[in-house]
């Protein structure tokens, strides 16, 4: 080896050496946290931008050094894994819906962060505009009406057709209590079906230009493409009311909805503010101050996820596409994405 070669392998190394320590980024892979560490990671099976999210998640903690084994599977079997230790995370636990379950396993799991969408989302019922103005509809309960009802019928029994959740889910059980505590009954009939379908219906009936009625969520895909306040309105309730077994927020008022009918603010929507947040195995999140302390970090705000959930009604659907997403908000956002890991390298 020549004195040039050795002087300029010295330098590298000097300079590595001055890299690791200004970002806090350990110099040898063997350094890492995760060194020798398999994480069992699960997505729910309801696609959304929390599958972006999930990407991101496992891209950062695979820079801690954890190995990823990431699997989908329905709710009801990642809280039971999880309290047994047969998985270690999630990052798709939508609270508060989630909270009752997520208490009976309090002792054996854990939340590690407050919520991924900075300021929540929301849940709620979409009228279109063009029905909404031409007949003066701000509020759910004005579909007590049998004429403002008959508006929003699409199969003839008389009934408004308000498509809702997946019969699995919780949001339709919500709604379901709902049409009966508002005293909907006899002029509302609730649609539980595959939900993309139904949604599709909407899309289809608000594009030809006739009456539609949903419950859905913000962000998500559908408010992408059916966007508050210029194709559709939020339609308050007239006062806050939840079935038993859904965690009751202090109040479904949220200020400065984008689209809430009549211009309304705050808006009276069907749940309170909503989040995605992650649950890990008690043990393994003692275990792992490092991917606590990652994941602690991690957020993004709402019209970051609008834009996720665009791409998915553009038609990303695969595991691939949501990486791709996932990547490419990354390499946008590189300098936020290195601190949330060195946080969980400086861990303790």
């Amino acid at each position: 080896m020549n004195k040039k070669f050795r002087t300029l392998t010295a330098l590298a190394g000097v300079a590595a050496l001055a890299i690791g320590l200004m970002t806090g980024t350990p110099s040898r892979a063997e350094d890492l946290p995760g060194k020798g560490v398999t994480i069992k990671f699960a997505s729910s099976d309801s696609l959304g931008a929390n599958y972006v999210q999930d990407q991101i998640l496992i891209a950062g903690l695979e820079k801690l050094g954890y190995d990823i084994k990431h699997s989908t599977m329905n709710m009801s079997a990642i809280l039971q894994a999880i309290s047994q230790g047969d998985l270690d995370m999630t990052g798709d636990i939508n609270w508060p819906q989630a909270q009752p379950a997520i208490e009976k396993i309090q002792n054996e799991a854990v939340l590690i962060n407050d919520g991924t969408i900075i300021g929540g989302g929301i849940n709620g019922y979409l009228i279109d505009k063009k029905t909404a103005e031409a007949h003066n509809i701000t509020n759910f309960e004005q579909l007590k009406d049998p004429k403002i009802a008959a508006l929003f019928d699409t199969d003839g029994d008389g009934k408004a057709n308000l498509n809702n959740c997946d019969p699995a889910w919780k949001c339709g059980d919500v709604v379901d209590f709902q049409v009966k505590e508002f005293g909907l009954s006899d002029t509302v009939r609730s649609v539980r079906a595959k939900y993309e379908p139904l949604v599709a219906e909407v899309f289809a009936r608000v594009d030809r230009g006739e009456p539609a009625l949903l419950y859905t969520w913000s962000p998500s895909w559908i408010v992408y493409r059916l966007r508050p306040g210029q194709e559709v309105v939020w339609l308050p309730i007239p006062y806050d009311a939840l079935p038993e077994g859904v965690s009751k927020p202090e109040t479904h008022e949220v200020k400065d909805v984008e689209g809430c009918a009549g211009g309304q603010n705050p808006c009276r929507m069907a749940v309170g503010p909503w989040n995605w947040r992650t649950l890990a195995n008690k043990e393994f999140a003692e275990k792992n101050k490092a991917a606590v302390a990652f994941i602690e970090k991690a957020k993004w705000p709402l019209t970051t996820w609008s834009n996720w959930e665009g791409e998915l009604g553009k038609g990303a659907k695969t595991n691939a596409e949501m990486k791709r997403i996932a990547d490419e908000w990354i390499a946008a956002n590189q300098a936020e994405f290195d601190s949330w890991v060195k946080a969980g390298l400086e861990a303790k």
